[in-house]
């Protein structure tokens, strides 16, 4: 059975399910759609990206939008409904698969495509069931995430429940049959199918929120990218986040550790680990941070992390995407401005990060890069201009990128 079949099938049966319960309930239509909620969520951005040993720079503007409504519920269900497009103004880039190779990558390429369809139910008691194509993030998205900086976001079909009955503990499980990559329907990459499941489970104490988290993550093989099922994999691991007051300071921590394993149909075996440390003091509207997060290689496969939202990680230049084969040590320090109110506007922040980068097993340095962000918010409109230097040592290409972008979100 095809994979479109399959989500026919799902979805009308919890359409049926829900039918048979507002029959049972005899709930107001009315509200339906009288609670309704519209989505308008556009973006507008303008990316340049200069790398050594690519001819041309890179400079793309493109126009993302997401339109469509959440409605009231029926029988404590709700429907939820997005499309989403993203079209270029020139195409002085590479998009993956406009074939404009002479330009660094920018992953943003042309698409219209249906975003998100799901049924959301919450009829058991503090619980809730989603079914249908659906945004999932997890824990801080080192793991699983949307890529929301990408002008097309990743989304998953899956159904999910999440438990809270037990006081101060929450159960999340998904299982998942394919990923909606940020590359888009037509690209050869722009879906993964497989039989995956998520497993998490948080409690939330004094100190913060302690989590263990059981990932399986089958890839099946991809016409015309052999190396994705490379990442198929089942990780089990450990992460405690919390903050607490010091004084005047506010200090927050993190510490996250994972243990990597091949599954399914990878040809691969391997047994790698993951570790995170990170600490940021934060006084009025200042923050200063540091932390070390290092993914294990074996000299064929680096510990990989396919469903995150990479972009968060290890720079913004995006060079790591893939963990290399002898696996990443990344050391970092990072300084932050917050003031709300300021100049007019809601909010004014102010961002920088600065990384070094070296193999996790021998002796080679990676190199270095420089992040800064400034941003500011007013009312419904968001302006950014980020920027990120990557010098290269013993790896990869010395590349700049810089974006400005305008975002309003009804």
């Amino acid at each position: 059975m095809t994979t479109s079949r399959r989500w026919i099938r799902r979805l009308c049966v919890a359409i049926a399910a829900t039918l048979c319960s507002a029959a049972q309930s005899e709930p107001s239509y009315d509200d339906f759609v009288a609670t309704a909620k519209p989505i308008l969520d556009t973006r507008l951005r303008f990316e340049s990206v200069e790398q050594d040993g690519v001819a041309q720079t890179a400079e793309a503007i493109t126009l993302r939008g997401r339109l469509g409504f959440e409605s009231g519920e029926v029988a404590d269900t709700a429907l939820l409904v997005e499309g989403e497009f993203i079209r270029p103004i020139g195409e002085d880039y590479n998009d993956t698969i406009n074939g404009n190779t002479a330009y660094p990558v920018i992953a943003d390429p042309r698409s219209s495509e249906l975003n998100r369809l799901q049924l959301t139910n919450t009829s058991l008691p503090l619980t809730t069931l989603t079914v249908g194509r659906q945004r999932i993030v997890l824990d801080d998205q080192r793991f699983v995430g949307n890529v929301g900086w990408r002008q097309n976001e990743q989304t998953f079909d899956a159904v999910r429940i999440v438990n809270q009955s037990v006081p101060r503990v929450t159960l999340d499980v998904t299982y998942l049959d394919q990923v909606n990559r940020v590359f888009g329907r037509e690209s050869p990459q722009g879906r993964y199918h497989g039989d995956s499941v998520l497993a998490n489970a948080s409690y939330d104490a004094a100190a913060g929120r302690l989590t263990a988290f059981a990932y399986r993550i089958d890839i099946e093989p991809l016409t015309g990218v052999p190396t994705a099922v490379r990442d198929a994999s089942q990780t089990l691991g450990v992460r405690f986040a919390g903050a607490q007051p010091w004084g005047a300071t506010k200090l927050s921590y993190a510490a996250s550790y994972a243990k990597q394993q091949e599954i399914a149909q990878n040809p691969l075996s391997f047994d790698l680990d993951y570790y995170l440390g990170e600490i940021n003091a934060a006084y009025g509207p200042y923050s200063l941070g540091a932390g070390v997060e290092i993914l294990e290689g074996d000299g064929t496969k680096g510990f990989t992390t396919p469903l995150a939202t990479l972009h968060k990680f290890q720079g913004w230049a995006d060079k790591f995407l893939a963990t290399p084969p002898n696996g990443i040590d990344d050391r970092y320090l990072t300084a932050g401005f917050s003031r709300p109110h300021r100049a007019g506007l809601e909010m004014l922040s102010i961002v920088a990060s600065y990384h070094r980068y070296a193999a996790e097993r021998g002796s080679l340095r990676y190199g270095s890069e420089a992040n800064l962000q400034a941003q500011a918010k007013l009312h419904r409109m968001t302006a950014t201009l980020k920027f990120a230097d990557y010098r290269a040592g013993s790896l990869l290409t010395d590349t700049t990128k810089w974006w400005l972008q305008l975002e309003y979100i009804w």
